[in-house]
């Protein structure tokens, strides 16, 4: 049995209410008996609607089904069905073209373009190690991984294999850094002389990437580097294993890898009461404050994680600089569908989890607004929540409403550095993408993701159902041409909406990147399609990796080059024609929504 406690109406278990008011609510500026008045107000007033908006769910997925039960076996009308989805409300009216008003956009969102990882919030030592991955050893994923076209022998160091990774490395600063008239793999001088770096006392081809160093300017510690927006560090030490044999001295190349992070509430854990929550919310508690800690044994001896310290340098001048050292974290919650008994309403049901997710997540965020000084996640003095699974424009809406305006009418959040928000959100039926962005068109926005094979797969089974030829086969589905049309649209309505300095750009997965070493496959199929100004990799090491998919494309120089792409038609037109419906049983319905 729970134990509960009794809160503006609401039945809270014990020790979600005690991290609340003892945790979380404690250096916000939220005053205790607010918080829960404004919370109970949000749960109560949003349940009605939220279960309503999963009956509209219900109908519309009967109302598919019966429409090609009954049409089992006739050749598929591509016409007549564009037409019944218009009449259902499936396929909402797209509206004219617009763009975001959205500011205090962080750099990592804007303009950077660059890896992002998902971690489970549950798990401190995994959600740590996915901020601090915002820097990665280009020498130990060269070393560790297929990159370079096989795994590494067992046993001990193989220097024949180390040889070759410094030599792979060594060709990648001469595709991204050129040197006039040298190679770095030729070199043996690296030094700072009247703000500028010299290479054996010549020139980089572009002095301008020159962003800083650490240390004597005639034989700097660390040299700062910077291409299409990304750093890249050469680290120097002849006291190292590897830089004492070498002839600059260059004892690794760390890569600016994973610039965002999104920490997972929802896909990737099983919050199922109130325990499961606390634990969530604590670590996302650790990570706005900037104390999250997590100790582990490891080769005999305990290790101690904790968030990476802003890197010190110079700028090429001398004057002192510091370098972003983390990931900037966005927070995904659950989406519409699930409840939680943690909170139990005043009759006696489940809260909505969603609900719940979005005030708890966002007022632990206000640790992080209310900095003034020391590291921050957001310098912008944004918080960025991922609400995914969001059917059609009214979900949208639904959501965007218990964001804002129940959150000014709880706290009174006010248009200021210290108490702006962004919101992100994945919208499940994207057939609908601008829709959705339209019904909230100015409000919050920050970024688009539109690259989910799951998400995906739920529209053709909740839409089209899919022929087998067309149907998505795991990582061979990049080339369908579903899969294809549906992105690149959802790609256009995006970048069209977008004003100078907001992300609003495609985001996928990297193909066959995997966490078992075999990257090679995974970095192959993501330059062919360089249009992402993120993607979404597996771990610290394919981050690490995936970066040189940056600097080999200018992301924002194809972006500005090829958009808006012409035959961007509506959804419904350029996808049904190629796709036929697949009878699902009620369970596999269920499971889909």
């Amino acid at each position: 049995m729970t134990d509960r406690v009794a809160r503006a109406g609401l039945q809270v278990a014990r020790e979600l209410a005690d991290f609340i008011e003892t945790r979380a609510l404690p250096g916000t500026g939220v005053d205790e008996a607010a918080f829960w008045e404004g919370f109970s107000d949000l749960l109560h007033d949003g349940a009605p609607k939220n279960r309503a908006l999963l009956a509209k769910r219900e109908v519309l997925q009967r109302q598919i089904d019966d429409w090609h039960v009954t049409r089992r076996g006739q050749v598929h009308d591509p016409s007549s069905y564009h037409l019944f989805l218009q009449e259902i409300g499936y396929l909402a009216p797209e509206g004219d073209d617009f763009q975001i008003d959205t500011s205090r956009i962080d750099p990592e969102i804007a303009t950077v373009a660059g890896p992002q990882l998902v971690v489970p919030i549950t798990n401190a030592r995994f959600a740590l190690n996915a901020a601090n991955a915002r820097w990665g050893s280009l020498y130990d994923a060269f070393y560790g991984t297929d990159a370079m076209g096989s795994l590494p022998p067992s046993g001990g160091y193989d220097r024949g294999r180390g040889a070759r990774v410094v030599a792979r490395a060594r060709v990648f600063l001469d595709e991204a850094f050129p040197i006039v008239g040298a190679s770095h793999a030729d070199v043996r001088r690296y030094h700072v002389e009247k703000d500028a770096l010299l290479v054996d006392d010549k020139p980089l081809v572009e002095p301008g990437k020159f962003a800083g160093y650490v240390g004597d300017r005639r034989a700097p510690d660390r040299i700062l580097l910077v291409n299409n927006g990304l750093h890249v560090e050469l680290v120097f030490d002849r006291a190292h294993p590897i830089g004492s044999r070498d002839q600059a001295l260059l004892a690794d190349v760390r890569m600016e890898a994973a610039v965002s992070a999104i920490m997972d509430c929802e896909d990737s854990v099983a919050c199922v009461d109130a325990e499961d929550k606390v634990l969530a919310y604590g670590n996302w508690l650790g990570l706005m404050k900037g104390d999250l800690e997590e100790s582990f044994e490891k080769g005999g001896r305990t290790i101690t994680r904790k968030l990476a310290g802003d890197l010190p340098y110079c700028a090429p001048d001398g004057s002192p600089m510091e370098v972003r050292a983390r990931a900037l974290m966005l927070v995904r919650n659950v989406g519409h569908l699930m409840t939680n008994p943690a909170i139990l309403l005043k009759d006696g049901s489940e809260a909505f989890e969603g609900l719940m997710d979005g005030m708890i997540t966002t007022l632990i965020a206000c640790h992080d607004l209310r900095k003034t000084e020391g590291t921050r996640n957001s310098v912008a003095g944004s918080v960025y929540v991922v609400k995914p699974k969001m059917h059609g424009p009214e979900e949208v809406a639904f959501a965007d409403a218990s964001f804002r305006d129940d959150r000014r009418r709880c706290w009174g959040w006010r248009a200021t550095p210290s108490s702006s928000a962004s919101w992100t959100r994945s919208a499940a039926r994207r057939v609908n993408l601008k829709a959705c962005i339209t019904c909230r068109a100015n409000i919050g926005w920050s970024f688009i993701n539109t690259g989910f094979l799951d998400r995906t797969g739920d529209e053709i089974h909740t839409c089209d159902g899919g022929r087998a030829d067309d149907q998505p086969q795991g990582s061979t589905s990049s080339g369908n041409r579903w899969i294809t049309a549906y992105e690149d649209r959802n790609v256009d309505i995006g970048a069209g909406m977008r004003p100078a300095g907001a992300g609003a750009d495609r985001q996928g997965h990297v193909g066959d990147a995997r966490q078992d070493g075999r990257h090679a496959g995974g970095r192959r199929s993501a330059i062919l399609r360089p249009a992402p100004i993120a993607a979404w990799v597996p771990s610290p090491t394919a981050a690490t990796l995936h970066a040189l998919h940056y600097h080999q494309v200018d992301v924002a120089a194809v972006q500005r080059e090829a958009w808006p792409r012409a035959g961007g038609g509506p959804m419904s037109r350029t996808l049904l024609a190629i796709s036929r419906w697949r009878t699902l049983s009620a369970l596999d319905a269920r499971r889909r929504y």
